[in-house]
């Protein structure tokens, strides 16, 4: 049975890629499994440099096949900010609703219509002979003035999709799976894994 090391320690997004393997004789392990690691300094500008950065990192560790995200919220009218900072963006050590705060106060006074972001997910795949593969995904919405909704995490509760016409907090996780930013770039992610292995 292959193995696959998803570079997290983030149960959730455990959860997906078994969920995505579960059919494919493809054994998930994370960085749950391995608690001596270090964290890998994530250093890069984007969130495509950052996931290479950590699954090139485990990778080399372990040589196996690591997969390793990256993703975040932009916001249009902060010129893209909290972006790679999404998950410190109100400091290091600071929660979900301290970022959220922060977000909300820096957009006081921005109309409606101008309060457009998307999440964004990338992806890394490596191989351990060096070859490395990128897939990215996004989900378009608009950040509302106030949280809504007690699902999911991070800015979720501010994040509107206005198809569904609610916020992701609002959505169930099956509806959540269906059009997140990192249900875009899994569905891109599995041809490829069927293609490499």
């Amino acid at each position: 049975m292959r193995e696959i090391i998803i570079a997290t320690k983030n149960k959730g997004k455990v959860r997906d890629f078994e969920q995505l393997f579960s059919n494919k004789d493809i054994r998930v392990k994370s960085l749950l499994d391995f608690p001596e690691l270090p964290e890998v300094e994530e250093t890069g500008t984007t969130f495509t440099e950052n996931a290479i950065i950590k699954a090139e990192a485990i990778s080399k560790k372990f040589k196996k096949i690591v997969i390793a995200d990256d993703s975040g919220l932009s916001v249009d009218a902060l010129s893209g900010q909290p972006g790679v900072y999404s998950a410190r963006y109100a400091g290091p050590n600071k929660s979900d609703e301290e970022n959220i705060q922060k977000l909300l106060k820096e957009l006081e006074g921005v109309p409606q219509a101008e309060r457009t972001g998307r999440f964004h997910c990338a992806l890394a795949l490596v191989i351990p002979n060096g070859e490395t593969h990128i897939v990215e995904g996004t989900c378009e919405g608009l950040i509302t003035d106030e949280p809504i909704g007690e699902h999911g995490f991070g800015y979720d509760p501010i994040f509107f999709v206005e198809a569904l016409g609610k916020t992701m907090a609002e959505l169930t996780s099956e509806q959540k799976n269906e059009i997140s930013h990192r249900a875009n770039a899994l569905q891109k992610l599995v041809p490829l894994v069927d293609k490499l292995l």
